[in-house]
């Protein structure tokens, strides 16, 4: 694994280039961003999305488990701590609001910040 997260200000950027690694993201965690990383045949060990605030039904969350069952960890962030569609504003600030089972098996929990989540990722 690299030893820096990949910063993508949007899911639609990533790439086979970011398999294995972990990604801090801009975007939102819906279904429709959740489907770029599904659609990679080799996917990020890990991927950390806005929550944009929840959304109706808890939209901002869905990719987390859409990610669980292909087996990648994923979190949201506080769209309170750190500002959408900016991902290094997500490494810097993000407070992580969600982990889906992946995360929570790796160590990661609510409240946590995201630099810190993911320096604890990287040392794995």
């Amino acid at each position: 694994m690299k030893t820096n997260p990949e910063l993508l200000d949007s899911i639609a950027l990533v790439t086979q280039a970011q398999a294995g690694t972990v990604v801090v993201t801009g975007s939102h965690g819906g279904n429709s961003a959740a489907q770029f990383v599904l659609a990679l045949d080799d996917k990020p060990f890990a991927v950390m999305f806005n929550d944009a605030g929840g959304g109706k039904d808890d939209a901002g969350r869905v990719a987390l488990g859409l990610l669980q069952a292909v087996g990648v960890v994923a979190v949201t962030y506080a769209h309170t701590s750190a500002r959408i569609g900016d991902a290094e504003d997500g490494w810097h600030h993000g407070v992580i609001s969600a982990v889906n089972a992946a995360a929570q098996e790796q160590g990661l929990h609510e409240g946590q910040h995201v630099s810190l989540a993911v320096t604890h990722l990287l040392a794995l």
